[in-house]
C-alpha cells in the first residue's frame, strides 16, 4: 500500500501484546495506541478502538521502552511483506539475541514499579 510503511509483527508469550502505530510523519510524529490488530474480521465484527497518544511525555516513554524493544527484537519479530506475507527477522551472526517481550518482563523485575512511573 505505500513505500513509506513498515510492519513488524512480534508474536511472542503475550496474546494481550502491545499495539502501538508510529508514524513519523515527515517530522510530525503521530502515535496511536489501541486494541486492535487492524484486521477485516476485527474491525467488522468487534467493537475496537484506537486512540492518538498525544501527551509529550507519554509518547516518550513508549517510544523508549515499547517501540525501541520491538525494532531490536530478532527472536519473535516478523515484518510484513509487499505481497502479505510475513518473513521472520534473523539476527545478524554476531548480534546479540534480543527478544523484546523477555526483555520487557526483565526491566520490571529489576525495576518494579519503574516503567508503569515513567
Amino acid at each position: 500500500m505505500s513505500e513509506n510503511i513498515n510492519v513488524r509483527s512480534i508474536v511472542g508469550r503475550f496474546l494481550e501484546h502491545s499495539r502501538v502505530f508510529y508514524f513519523y510523519n515527515d517530522g510530525d510524529e503521530e502515535m496511536y495506541m489501541g486494541s486492535a490488530d487492524m484486521m477485516q474480521r476485527n474491525l467488522d465484527g468487534r467493537v475496537e478502538t484506537l486512540f492518538p497518544v498525544e501527551n509529550e511525555k507519554l509518547r516518550s516513554d513508549v517510544m523508549k521502552t515499547l517501540i525501541k524493544a520491538a525494532l531490536k527484537d530478532n527472536q519473535k519479530a516478523r515484518t510484513l511483506l509487499p505481497d502479505m506475507t510475513y518473513k521472520m527477522i534473523v539476527p545478524i551472526n554476531g548480534t546479540k539475541i534480543i527478544n523484546s517481550q523477555e526483555w520487557l518482563m526483565r526491566q520490571t523485575e529489576k525495576h518494579p514499579g519503574k516503567l508503569a512511573k515513567s
